[in-house]
């Protein structure tokens, strides 16, 4: 639950900060099209979740 509300803050704030920068583009779609799944918590969050999680770790282990 901790990571889904970090991740509900930090695609929230991405959000705002790019609709109000008035920035189109595929950077922007990616952040509120995963802005809407952290906060909607359909039935495809949790492969989302888990994709990002994956990405995460993946990151995190890069040297």
């Amino acid at each position: 639950m901790i990571v889904s509300l970090s991740a509900v803050a930090l695609f929230g704030v991405l959000a705002f900060v790019l609709l109000r920068g008035r920035y189109l583009g595929p950077f922007s779609a990616c952040v509120l099209f995963l802005f809407g799944f952290f906060t909607a918590s359909t039935g495809a969050a949790g492969p989302v979740r888990a994709m990002c999680l994956a990405l995460a770790d993946a990151a995190r282990h890069l040297t």
